[in-house]
């Protein structure tokens, strides 16, 4: 039976205290991984995510840093290599939250904040946490991105150029780095459900119309892409954007 085993491995998720960032934590401790759970200001959230993991048997941290600025990240990279090792996976999923609306009224700080916290954020990552992949000749990069990107929908413009930057530079990181052993790729999810819409459902039915499989996705359903990623399972996969969406987007060819 083939299984997804992530036993010695360590993964760091930005993001980790978030709706999706806190069932890829779990899902990837659950497959065997040591996992760093990265927050800005969430800190009370990521040691809940902790305590969850090492409650059912894995091994977790904590570690705040700010993935829009180079120092922090390596200060990241430092303290997660010296609580459980050198990170064998990143999970970008850290971005930051801002007003949608039209491209004549985007406030020109929501661009530069997406830009930073997209496009510099998966630089920064490459440039902390690569270059040990290197030397062991293993790595996965996993960036998380959106069906937004494809669909370029009105009042979507600064979040989707920000997360178009983050595809170019992670498709070239993957030209860039294959020869070592280390994947690179990206997981988009569609509207998600997530704890917060359970616990407060949102009017979804226009989008569901829309969804081929006629529903919105799970927040584990996004996880098991990211598991399945991280894992030997997908050792000759690499330059992929998976949309986990039900086919509301569908990359053509």
């Amino acid at each position: 039976m083939l299984q997804i085993d992530l036993t010695n491995k360590v993964a760091v998720v930005t993001g980790g205290s978030g709706e999706l960032g806190r069932v890829m934590a779990r899902t990837l401790a659950g497959s065997g991984a040591a996992v760093a759970v990265h927050y800005l200001r969430g800190k009370d959230r990521a040691e809940t995510v902790c305590r969850d993991i090492i409650n059912t048997g894995g091994k977790a941290m904590t570690v705040q840093a700010d993935g829009s600025d180079l120092d922090s990240v390596h200060a990241m990279r430092g303290a997660v290599a010296e609580e459980l090792g050198y990170a064998d996976i990143i999970v970008n999923n850290a971005v930051h939250q801002y007003d949608w609306t039209s491209v004549l009224e985007q406030a020109t700080a929501d661009y530069e904040s997406q830009f930073r916290t997209c496009v510099l954020h998966n630089v920064f990552m490459a440039k902390a946490f690569v270059p040990h992949m290197i030397e062991r000749k293993w790595g996965r990069v996993i960036g998380i991105n959106t069906e937004c990107t494809m669909q370029c929908s009105p009042s979507q413009s600064a979040y989707i150029a920000g997360k178009a930057g983050q595809d170019r530079v992670l498709r070239v990181l993957a030209k860039d780095v294959g020869q070592h052993g280390i994947t690179v790729n990206q997981v988009a999810p569609g509207w998600t459900i997530s704890d917060k819409y359970r616990e407060t459902p949102a009017e979804d039915k226009r989008y569901r119309d829309l969804v081929p499989m006629g529903r919105r996705g799970e927040d584990q359903e996004i996880a098991n892409a990211v598991a399945f990623l991280a894992s030997d399972l997908a050792a000759f996969i690499t330059g992929v954007y998976l949309p986990v969406c039900g086919g509301n987007v569908m990359p053509k060819i």
